[in-house]
């Protein structure tokens, strides 16, 4: 048979006080003895008590918890934020509690409703690829619960968001390459409704206008940018009439894919394909050669979220006025586009 939880109630009657004074004795409140502390510590731990904080949270209105939604926690990306947010959120007293959509818009559903029913005191979310639907966004904040978007955000929600620049991060990649003498720079394109990979086109197509270079279809490839879809993209690309000399990837996963078709076939790196993701994943440091990437300022904008949702929280979204936060991104050059 299932043990039932202890409660404040078996503490106090063990020791034949009050339910308040055991609750004020695990509090440390000063009008308790020591003595009396000391007993119900002891009695506590003998009978294996927890803290019920979801009804601590309906008692109080307030949980200290943040959920935290993120599409995969195994993305250096992602955990590097989580990470950031929770390096804030602790000098506050606040916990977080970590879940994951797998990038699947059901599941997303089910762990927003999830945790509201936690009575977590805010949510900090990026969204699914398969999202197209916010009405479980919407039911957050017409909750009153603070919703702060990072990443991936949908202005239509009308909340805070954190947010790299993803068209100047990439417009800074193609420029580069151009600079290195690429002139047939073919992109590796996600899931064009979501907007990061929007913007990350825009500003492969708008590096190309500015600098002379004719925009080609057949150079634009799109995918799930995993590893497999840099492989099948780069393989795409290798038979056409005419090769790319560069590839602009928007993810570092579809660059490293890019880059064992190109070793397995003998194709130099840079010198005969150049190549540039974006992310700056840990294993762009060990490939070989180094891939040049776009660093997103994951920790720093995971800080930047957790600093919104304490300002919210302290005014209430009465007076809170939803921000949007850009943060400034960083190209990396390494050897795997450096021709000159």
């Amino acid at each position: 048979m299932r043990r039932e939880r202890a409660t404040i109630h078996d503490i106090a009657k063990k020791l034949n006080i009050t339910a308040s004074t055991v609750s004020r004795a695990l509090k440390n409140h000063p009008r308790i003895s020591e003595e009396t502390k000391k007993a119900v510590l002891k009695v506590a731990e003998k009978l294996n008590y927890q803290p019920n904080h979801i009804a601590a949270a309906l008692r109080n209105g307030k949980s200290k918890i943040i959920g935290i939604i993120v599409p995969t926690a195994d993305r250096s990306f992602f955990s590097s934020v989580v990470r950031g947010i929770e390096e804030i959120a602790n000098t506050a007293q606040y916990n977080v509690m970590i879940c994951q959509s797998y990038d699947n818009y059901e599941k997303e559903v089910a762990t927003v409703e999830a945790l509201l029913n936690a009575r977590v005191d805010g949510i900090i979310a990026s969204y699914a690829k398969g999202t197209e639907d916010f009405e479980h966004f919407l039911k957050v904040k017409n909750k009153g619960i603070p919703l702060i978007m990072f990443d991936r955000s949908n202005e239509e929600l009308e909340v805070s968001s954190v947010i790299i620049d993803d068209y100047q991060g990439a417009y800074n990649a193609v420029k580069h390459l151009i600079n290195q003498g690429c002139k047939r720079i073919a992109h590796f394109t996600g899931i064009k409704k979501i907007s990061i990979y929007r913007e990350r086109f825009r500003g492969y197509r708008e590096a190309l206008q500015d600098h002379g270079i004719a925009y080609d279809e057949s150079l634009v490839v799109g995918s799930n940018l995993q590893l497999d879809d840099g492989r099948e993209s780069m393989i795409k690309l290798l038979s056409l009439p005419e090769r790319p000399d560069a590839v602009f990837s928007a993810s570092d996963y579809g660059a490293m894919g890019a880059m064992q078709v190109l070793k397995e076939r003998n194709i130099r790196i840079p010198q005969d394909i150049a190549l540039v993701g974006f992310g700056n994943e840990p294993f762009t440091w060990f490939s070989e050669p180094q891939l040049t990437t776009i660093d997103q300022r994951s920790k720093q904008m995971g800080n930047a979220t957790a600093e919104i949702f304490l300002e919210q929280i302290g005014a209430g979204n009465k007076t809170f006025v939803p921000k949007k936060t850009v943060l400034k991104p960083e190209l990396i050059i390494r050897k795997s586009s450096q021709r000159k």
